[in-house]
């Protein structure tokens, strides 16, 4: 069972990388700062995600040293921080877009 733990948690530290790698390029090559903002949000809350499994498969795969305990937790306090700011953006630049969409019509 911890084995299956253990694939999930990778699957989701990969589909993170790689989807905070996309959103990043994204945001860069968008000239709507709404549209950017959003697309920076997405990636902060990939970061958030992909920063939590790391912790969690360091939690799993070692032992509870005093410094890698301390920086699990500083990782788990840092991605969930990162999930929580990027849904207060993705909000944020969602209603933006919308507001900006009902002044143009």
């Amino acid at each position: 069972m911890l084995t299956v733990i253990h694939y999930i948690l990778y699957i989701i530290l990969v589909l993170s990388v790689i989807a905070a790698a996309l959103y990043s390029i994204r945001a860069r090559r968008t000239a709507d700062p709404a549209d950017r903002g959003i697309y920076m949000s997405m990636m902060n809350i990939c970061m958030g995600m992909m920063l939590i499994s790391l912790s969690l498969v360091c939690m799993f795969l070692f032992s509870g040293s005093t410094p890698a305990v301390i920086v699990e937790a500083v990782f788990l306090v840092l991605g969930a921080f990162n999930i929580f700011a990027g849904i207060r953006s993705r909000t944020y630049y969602s209603r933006l877009k919308n507001s900006q969409a009902a002044k143009a019509n």
